[in-house]
């Protein structure tokens, strides 16, 4: 699949994606990109958050195609319904947070977990890190595995964001460019 094919959905985390992170380039370089803007970035409602999300992969009238990064990652699990599941093409999850670890800071994060563990009813793939503060590789390792999610090892890359030094983050683009290109159109 071509990104001019596809509606990419950009699913930024808490506090949204500023205008250095990875995310941000990839949608001013992506002309079929948006990112799903939520009313409250800095206190996360999952019902609210994940409603938002389902009111974009409704209005799309293109395969959707995922890009979520860190709470954006969860929010986009549970945004997933059997209605809306044939819409999606596939997800390109990075960083997902550990959401049910009571560590986890701030401690609203956790009412976005735990994860669902069915698998995905589309390709998926996992970008994580073995250094990130939010979520362990482990952690990460064993929901790609729920979900049959294909994960990649980004070494010690924090977070994955402007903060870690994932501004430009070309290797994730390569990444993301030969992952789309696998995908079909869903149905």
């Amino acid at each position: 699949m071509k990104a001019s094919e596809a509606e990419i959905l950009i699913v930024p985390g808490y506090t949204n994606s500023g205008p250095d992170h990875w995310q941000t380039r990839w949608q001013g370089k992506l002309a079929t990109a948006r990112r799903v803007e939520q009313a409250e970035w800095s206190k996360p409602v999952r019902e609210d958050w994940t409603e938002r999300l389902r009111q974009e992969i409704d209005a799309a009238v293109k395969p959707v195609v995922l890009v979520a990064h860190s709470l954006g990652v969860a929010t986009a699990v549970h945004a997933v319904t059997p209605e809306n599941a044939g819409k999606i093409a596939g997800a390109f999850f990075v960083a997902p947070p550990d959401v049910a670890n009571p560590s986890i800071r701030p401690k609203h994060l956790m009412t976005f977990g735990p994860y669902p563990r069915d698998p995905l009813p589309f390709p998926s793939l996992i970008v994580a890190s073995r250094n990130d503060h939010f979520g362990t590789y482990d952690h990460a390792g064993d929901i790609a595995n729920a979900w049959g999610s294909l994960l990649v090892d980004a070494g010690l890359s924090g977070h994955i964001n402007a903060e870690s030094g994932h501004g430009p983050w070309p290797e994730g683009t390569m990444v993301f460019a030969q992952f789309l290109s696998r995908l079909k159109p869903p149905g």
